[in-house]
């Protein structure tokens, strides 16, 4: 489904990303793990086009999305949820959720789309008419990965989903990632903690200093000497 193929990635003249490679297909979890810093932000950036690599190129179903709008890439069926959640505090949780529907059309119905983000997050649906700026941490990251679902993506992207988050939420969020993987749709995560790395996922990428050290199973991945602690930026 995904193909990330050898990018290179440069910030004011400064090498961020050398020649990063990775997969996800169809249906499968995929955690992209390393330290703060490392470049894992800098890799789904480029997939969502807020960055253009030097070189390489992207693949989404064999078709190059190199240089496209970020929206175009969401048409084509990716949704994102940035590290920050980026909630938007003014509209309630109802609005928030229902904003994907009112700009991106997909063959699935509206009132559908709508009804799959609660039923993956339900304790959601108690709080539609509450503000986003009304939200606890945990509760915005699971609006913010429910509004990217709205979009009926193919690909869900997610930046940090269980960062700083209270050991009480984290099985929350968990349990709804992995709904989202069974009903059929790809996820791509990156993490700072190996600690966080889903049982269920497929395969974990390990990420040092903008290059790709490690690709393997979450077992190998979680016996790794460099994800024994999470590091500094």
């Amino acid at each position: 489904m995904l193909k990330v193929k050898a990018i290179s990635v440069e910030i004011q003249n400064s090498p961020i990303l050398r020649k990063v490679s990775l997969e996800v297909k169809a249906g499968e979890l995929v955690c992209l793990v390393g330290r703060n810093g490392a470049g894992k932000t800098t890799t789904l950036n480029s997939i969502m086009g807020y960055r253009k690599p030097k070189e390489g190129d992207i693949l989404l179903e064999e078709k190059s999305i190199l240089g496209k709008r970020t929206f175009d890439i969401a048409r084509l069926g990716i949704g994102f949820s940035p590290e920050e959640s980026e909630v938007f505090g003014d509209l309630t949780v109802a609005e928030n959720i229902e904003m994907s529907t009112w700009t991106i059309k997909t063959k699935m119905p509206n009132a559908e789309r709508i009804a799959m983000a609660y039923r993956i997050f339900p304790k959601l649906d108690g709080y539609r008419e509450r503000g986003g700026n009304h939200l606890s941490g945990g509760e915005r990251k699971m609006l913010s990965i429910a509004r990217a679902l709205t979009l009926d993506p193919k690909l869900l992207i997610l930046d940090e989903p269980f960062e700083g988050l209270s050991p009480a939420i984290i099985p929350i969020i968990s349990d709804g990632l992995s709904s989202i993987r069974e009903a059929g749709r790809a996820i791509l995560m990156a993490e700072s903690n190996a600690f966080h790395i889903p049982d269920y996922a497929d395969r974990v990428y390990v990420i040092e200093r903008g290059e790709i050290i490690f690709s393997g199973s979450v077992n190998d991945a979680k016996r790794h000497t460099n994800l024994s602690l999470k590091g500094e930026a």
